[in-house]
């Protein structure tokens, strides 16, 4: 599955990577909210992970923009956030995420819980 991971912390999306690639999947990384949205709109990945703390454009802003464009609105999107406050998990699904993920990234669980998100977004109705 083609993966598309935006986030800014070179740190993080370095983890990320590794963990996909090594399950097999085919990352697209990008650092910023319209790099990630061009990547999307041209790769057509099969899941977008969304840190939601970017610079610029946050990522609720590009999810809601993802959605709006019928071109990308079918793609899923996972919220991957420091941001865990009370509230945040519902203003991601309501800018359109399937899901919300915290981090620190739990290594153990990561792949397996993106695949869940992968397979569960393939019997979801498209929007």
């Amino acid at each position: 599955m083609k993966i598309l991971v935006v986030e800014d912390t070179p740190m993080n999306l370095e983890l990320a990577t590794d963990l996909l690639e090594a399950a097999g999947h085919v990352v697209l990384p990008a650092t910023n909210a319209e790099a990630g949205m061009e990547c999307a709109c041209r790769e057509q990945p099969d899941l977008i992970l969304m840190d939601i703390g970017l610079p610029g454009m946050d990522g609720l802003a590009a999810t809601r923009a993802l959605k709006a464009d019928a071109a990308t609105r079918s793609i899923p999107v996972v919220a991957l956030t420091a941001h865990a406050m009370q509230g945040d998990e519902q203003l991601a699904k309501e800018a359109g995420c399937l899901a919300y993920l915290t981090k620190p990234i739990e290594t153990r669980t990561f792949v397996r819980r993106i695949e869940a998100f992968l397979a569960d977004s393939k019997t979801q109705p498209e929007p």
